[in-house]
């Protein structure tokens, strides 16, 4: 293809996106914003099934088509099995396996001059059919030669080969999502609570590490080193002599897909079981390592069996990190989970990590204000925030639905939903909320998550992941409460320890007479206190005089109108007594 060839493809891909969104806002606007506010909720409420689903197939054709990040944002839709309606995740769901394969002889040119010899002196083998095909690359198996073979102590490989000219088709595609982005600032109800321009260029740097695949590699000797002593995790080694930026060689870790319910089945692995590991293994990238796999959809994620000892004991077992159950336990055939693609992780800074704690264990003991706090300290909820009916949303939100795995939920009446949003929906909308830096991965990496834990446990409860994780920080935090009343007990000893000579030795300066007392100030507060206190009891005699008179003029006539009268005094004195003190 020439230069301006290519030149005319990318120009008419960057308008195709931008139509397509263009098209999309114009849709929801009418439906969602225009319609309600004269009296036709109704119709959008009737047609929002059938306009998500044209919206799905509309987004498919045009993510098969374009590829590149158009992928990456519909295999994010699909996973999102837990927020999203089944009408878009079912029809985008093929998108993990739905990318079009590059011909091989463009992929054979391009690793050829990245690694600078012909593939048949690179490797002893090449298998020209992909194994599988990404957004931004392809997979072949191949063989390493003897002597790599023999350096590396690896025989059988992938190779991972960027797709010819991906670099020009990501900037097409972030031209047009940072377009977007400015029309997004025009709307005030998203403006005022996201910087989409900020997101954007977040997922820019992300995507152009995610092009670099010595990045990845070295993302992956990262993570690997991580969870080495965890037999719960596995992950490929890599080829550093067969890896360039745009070609990856690693060790061959396939096996079966995690979401592919039924190989699990047939080989003795309960999917249930699998969700469980799989939510406490990203639990630990976040709280335990920091460091966080973004890109968990099922092409990323493989179950590894692993066959029983002769004395029935799991393959390689040992005590496991930050985790309180066996990897596999209860079902025929022990697991690993087996990660790969390694271009897309989160970093979670300290103060991060330290809000998300605050947030998890207030999430798991359904405790609203520390929920509330823990959004402040995160940076999600602004602190000018008016967050008292925010608790009361918070306590009704938990007393209603706390607990409830998101197959129970999907079984209330949808009427308690709606209710509870016409409730609390405005305050909601009101809040001041923004999505802060380093979020936005991290946010795709739970939300995958979810959705994938969904998938393979229908009855899966995010509770019950949380709450075991949510004790073990809780007794983490007491640890390092302890320690800090240790140190403050230690500095109240010492202070005790040193009060009686300080006491002497002021004792001594007063005797020298060393020591002089101003008290006028003193004396004068005092003063003010003690008129302060006589009005008080002034206002007091005052309200019980009139009140007592007004009882007794039934009864008593002129008794009770002369405490009537008489109560005038203690008014006056409760009113002025004050003038005289401060005109001195």
């Amino acid at each position: 293809m020439t230069d301006a060839a290519a030149q005319g493809a990318h120009r008419a891909r960057y308008r195709r996106i931008l139509s397509f969104a263009g098209r999309e806002f114009l849709k929801i606007w009418w439906f969602e914003l225009v319609l309600p506010r004269f009296g036709m909720s109704g119709i959008a409420e009737r047609t929002r099934g059938q306009r998500m689903q044209h919206f799905a197939r509309r987004f498919h054709v045009l993510a098969v088509d374009l590829g590149g990040l158009m992928i990456k944002v519909g295999q994010f839709m699909s996973s999102r099995l837990d927020v999203l309606p089944p009408e878009i995740t079912k029809e985008l769901e093929g998108l993990q396996d739905e990318v079009p394969a590059v011909p091989t002889p463009e992929i054979r040119a391009l690793a050829e001059a990245e690694l600078g010899i012909p593939l048949e002196r690179a490797y002893a083998w090449f298998d020209e059919t992909p194994v599988a095909a990404a957004s931004l690359g392809q997979v072949h198996r191949a063989r390493l030669s003897a002597l790599d073979a023999a350096d590396t102590g690896l025989e059988e490989v992938v190779v991972k080969v960027q797709r010819p000219g991906i670099g020009d088709i990501v900037a097409v595609d972030l031209a047009a999502l940072r377009r977007v982005a400015r029309w997004l600032t025009r709307v005030r109800i998203v403006a005022d609570r996201v910087d989409a321009p900020a997101l954007v260029e977040e997922f820019a740097t992300t995507s152009l590490e995610e092009i670099d695949y010595l990045h990845e590699a070295a993302n992956a000797e990262r993570f690997r080193e991580n969870f080495a002593d965890d037999p719960r995790i596995d992950t490929p080694e890599i080829v550093w002599e067969r890896s360039t930026r745009r070609v990856l060689t690693l060790s061959d870790v396939t096996a079966i897909k995690i979401n592919d319910t039924h190989a699990l089945r047939a080989a003795g692995i309960d999917p249930a079981e699998v969700a469980a590991v799989f939510a406490e293994v990203m639990f630990d990238q976040v709280f335990t390592h920091r460091f966080v796999h973004a890109d968990p959809h099922p092409g990323n994620i493989f179950v590894t069996p692993v066959p029983s000892t002769s004395s029935g004991t799991q393959a390689g077992s040992g005590a496991q990190a930050g985790s309180g159950t066996q990897a596999g336990a209860g079902t025929q055939g022990r697991f690993r989970l087996t990660f790969i693609d390694f271009g897309m992780m989160a970093e979670v800074p300290d103060s991060l990590r330290d809000g998300l704690r605050t947030l998890l264990i207030a999430v798991a003991g359904r405790d609203s204000r520390g929920l509330v706090a823990a959004a402040q300290e995160i940076g999600v909820l602004l602190p000018s925030a008016d967050t008292a009916e925010l608790e009361r949303a918070l306590t009704a939100l938990f007393a209603r639905f706390g607990g409830m795995g998101f197959a129970e939920l999907s079984t209330v009446d949808p009427r308690e939903f709606r209710d509870f949003a016409e409730e609390f929906g405005d305050m909601v909308r009101s809040l001041p909320l923004q999505l802060p830096e380093n979020m936005l991965l991290l946010i795709r990496a739970v939300s995958l998550t979810s959705g994938m834990c969904s998938g393979l446990d229908p009855a899966f409860n995010v509770w019950d992941a949380a709450e075991p994780y949510a004790g073990r920080l809780l007794r983490d935090e007491s640890g390092n409460l302890v320690q800090e009343f240790a140190g403050q007990a230690m500095d109240t000893m010492t202070t005790t320890w040193r009060l009686p000579g300080r006491i002497d030795r002021i004792i001594t300066r007063i005797d020298d007479g060393n020591v002089s007392f101003d008290t006028s100030r003193l004396e004068r507060r005092l003063d003010r206190l003690e008129g302060i206190a006589r009005r008080i009891a002034s206002g007091v005699l005052f309200a019980a005089m009139l009140i007592g008179g007004a009882l007794l003029v039934p009864s008593l006539p002129p008794l009770g109108i002369t405490l009537i009268c008489v109560s005038v005094l203690p008014l006056l004195h409760s009113l002025f007594a004050g003038v005289r003190r401060r005109s001195r």
